[in-house]
């Protein structure tokens, strides 16, 4: 009995270590709700690349600023939709476990998150600028990938699996040009869906 209670207090121990050191209030369904943003967003970014496409064909003119333009606006919604709901739903699931959102996890979380993100978000707009859109599509996912191996040691473990597999998804995408919105259709919707489902069910319920 007393080897009992010396295990439910070491227990007990690390779990208070673990909630002052990570992040663990961040909801599964915030990635799966990601993923399904990140679907819709690429079902309206195909029908306006097709559309280009087709008045290409009829009036022998394309407006590629303003179609950059079309697409850059569905990116930052798709973008602003995912954050918001994971901020949303993070914070319902720390108020129903009795948690802090913000406290030193989610202060290095973010943190560690936020310099390759930042970074990322500043490399892609300079691609842009400079007209190089096939590499658009991999440098988001490298470099978002980068940012979730960063931020994993502060938060679940399978971020750091979810994060490789978007590097190595935008590699590949690198070396395949013409299939961007295709790679970035998995990277930020299939693999959100099936990460988001798998840490639902393993920590949300």
């Amino acid at each position: 009995m007393k080897d009992q209670d010396i295990h439910a207090e070491l227990s007990s121990i690390r779990n208070l270590m673990e909630r002052s050191a990570k992040f663990i209030s961040l909801s599964g369904l915030s990635g799966v709700m990601a993923g399904i943003y990140a679907f819709i967003g690429a079902g309206i970014g195909y029908k306006l690349l097709q559309g280009e496409y087709a008045a290409l064909r009829e009036r022998h003119t394309y407006n590629e600023e303003l179609l950059i333009i079309k697409l850059f606006i569905v990116a930052v919604a798709v973008l602003v939709l995912s954050i918001g709901t994971g901020i949303w739903l993070s914070v319902r699931k720390a108020k129903r476990t009795g948690q802090s959102v913000w406290n030193a996890g989610s202060k290095r979380l973010l943190i560690n998150m936020a310099i390759p993100l930042v970074s990322g978000g500043l490399f892609t707009l300079i691609l842009v600028y400079r007209g190089y859109y096939g590499v658009v599509a991999p440098a988001t996912m490298i470099f978002y990938g980068m940012s979730l191996v960063a931020g994993s040691h502060y938060t679940y473990s399978g971020i750091r699996s979810l994060g490789i597999l978007e590097i190595l998804l935008g590699l590949l995408c690198a070396v395949m040009p013409g299939y961007g919105l295709i790679f970035w259709s998995i990277g930020f919707g299939l693999l959100h869906i099936i990460y988001g489902t798998v840490m639902h069910f393993r920590y949300d319920k």
